[in-house]
């Protein structure tokens, strides 16, 4: 029998194990899937794909692994690599991007222009690219093509406004993601602030995702986001970590290689600073600020809530300060999306509508590898 894969409900004898990588299928032994066609199944046999990212210990992608060099283990056993591929494979790419009333001009501007850059200069010429926008509502602003000046002009169309569904937005998209012809699918999410304006429920979308071959990709644009939530690809960002992890030594040293002398402790207060029963009176300080710069808890990014969508897909989430770090941060994205690694493996007799763990190692334990977690074995 052939099937072929539309979002979750159709999930059937395909499913992907770790990371991003396109349809998977039961195929007969010797057999290779080509690409945009569909899968022959063998009762109890499927064929699990994983895409697995490896980067070293200063978060660079590592090249030239060889199949030796990986371990796969579902549900902590360890399966035997059929399939591999260390080449560059066209992807199919949803790009979703929040244009609610907070992404002001200077967000979509620098959005525009990261964009534009990822479109045109970074993805490969057999890539398909799609174009979801979401406020208080998801909207499909273009659908599948490889025409990608077009997505770009529809984009430079687009004005913010409203709320922000994108949990919605991510429901619509992960469907017509998973329809896309390449092997290889995925999705990138754009946004500066928490859902507001969602039906869909963060545990549905979760699993939606574990259901399909989609990995997904966020970014988050929070200005008030604590140093460890920042990640970059710059090489001193680990020299200014430290440096924010921990107090300067003191005392300073002074010039001519003397240092400043102690302190002398002061003696100790003996009576109390102001009247029993009367605090000082001090003013509180007040910063004016426009409606448009407040930031409160609900309208901030959250940064668990991505993490937990896009990890367990193999994915993951980048949050920044300013929107002027789109445009490193979407190339980082596409950078990875080009040096990942395909791996399969034959998984037999998996049909119990369950939930099964994936691990994915390299010999090297000093590096580090990103794949999708597991996968729902839909009956």
């Amino acid at each position: 029998m052939t099937h072929r894969l539309i979002g979750s409900s159709a999930h059937r004898g395909v499913v992907l194990a770790v990371g991003l990588v396109a349809a998977a299928g039961v195929v007969t032994s010797g057999q290779q899937p080509q690409e945009g066609q569909a899968f022959r199944f063998r009762t109890g046999v499927e064929l699990i794909n994983v895409t697995a990212t490896v980067t070293d210990a200063n978060g660079r992608f590592v090249s030239g692994l060889r199949k030796e060099d990986f371990r796969v283990y579902q549900d902590d056993q360890l399966q035997a690599i059929t399939h591999f591929n260390s080449e560059r494979v066209p992807v199919s790419l949803g790009i979703i991007l929040d244009t609610s009333g907070s992404m002001d001009a200077e967000k979509m501007t620098a959005a525009r222009r990261a964009l534009d850059h990822f479109l045109l200069d970074l993805l490969g010429p057999d890539d398909e690219v799609f174009l979801y926008r979401f406020d208080s509502a998801p909207e499909l602003v273009h659908g599948w093509t490889t025409d990608r000046r077009r997505v770009s002009d529809a984009l430079h169309r687009i004005q913010p406004r409203g709320g922000t569904a994108l949990y919605d937005a991510l429901a619509e998209a992960v469907p017509l993601a998973q329809a896309g012809r390449h092997r290889k699918k995925a999705l990138l999410v754009i946004s500066d602030g928490n859902d507001t304006s969602s039906r869909t429920a963060i545990i549905e979308l979760k699993e939606q995702i574990r259901e399909t071959e989609v990995l997904v990709y966020a970014i988050g644009i929070d200005a008030q986001a604590p140093t460890e939530h920042l990640q970059t690809q710059r090489p001193w960002g680990g020299i200014v970590r430290s440096m924010m992890q921990g107090p300067v030594p003191l005392p300073f040293p002074r010039p001519g290689g003397t240092r400043r002398p102690p302190m002398r402790p002061r003696p100790p207060i003996t009576g109390p600073r102001f009247p029993p029963g009367r605090p000082p009176a001090i003013p509180p300080v007040r910063t004016p600020r426009s409606p448009s710069a407040r930031v409160t808890a609900d309208n901030r990014v959250n940064v668990a809530a991505l993490r937990d969508i896009t990890d367990d897909s193999g994915g993951r989430t980048e949050v920044i300060r300013t929107a002027g770090d789109l445009h490193p941060a979407t190339a980082s994205i596409a950078d990875e999306l080009s040096k990942q690694y395909f791996i399969g493996y034959a998984s037999t007799g998996v049909k119990d509508g369950k939930w099964h763990a994936i691990r994915v190692e390299v010999r090297d334990g000093q590096y580090h590898v990103r794949a999708r977690r597991g996968f729902v074995a839909t009956p």
